[in-house]
């Protein structure tokens, strides 16, 4: 089994999240990471999907997906031809002892203090799945207090935009 990364396009309407997830629940898949945004036009959502799963059950998947009226395009994103990126918001201990340090650390892994208090600092940090993880490592010696993480966002590299052809579909449609 390995991880894939899948670009999918919907129809901006109530309830295709829960009929795309339901699809990978039947076939007993797991979700590693789901991202859901309106693209650049209104109408339509990019679904980021990450799964973990053997090449021919993904494939039986995405044409099951094909089938779901809403959804308008799938594509597979393979690393090297596209940019993805996750965030996490971290809440670590700086007290006057530590702070620099913590400040030091930030500026190391090109991250953003977002808010202070007497006693913390919440950093906002962006990236892959290694640079995250390794940053969090740095970062517990210091005591984290709270952390969120994102879903993975891709977007293939290049000028090519796959919403195009997919918007077109949904004003011939209308």
């Amino acid at each position: 089994m390995s991880s894939h990364t899948l670009s999918v396009l919907v129809e901006n309407k109530p309830g295709i999240l829960a009929r795309v997830a339901a699809l990978f629940s039947r076939r007993g898949f797991n979700i590693e990471s789901l991202a859901v945004g309106t693209t650049e036009h209104p109408d339509i959502s990019r679904m980021t999907i990450v799964v973990n799963v053997a090449e021919l059950p993904l494939e039986q998947v995405t044409k099951q997906l094909n089938k779901l009226i809403n959804v308008l395009k799938i594509v597979e994103l393979e690393p090297s031809a596209s940019v993805q990126r996750e965030l996490v918001l971290v809440k670590v201990r700086a007290d006057a002892e530590t702070r620099s340090q913590v400040l030091e650390t930030v500026t190391l892994f090109r991250a953003k203090v977002v808010d202070v208090a007497p006693d913390a600092v919440t950093i906002e940090a962006t990236g892959n799945r290694d640079k995250l993880d390794a940053f969090i490592k740095v970062l517990e010696p210091f005591g984290i207090k709270e952390l969120v993480q994102s879903g993975m966002v891709a977007i293939g590299r290049g000028a090519r935009s796959i919403t195009d052809r997919s918007l077109r579909a949904i004003e011939r449609s209308a």
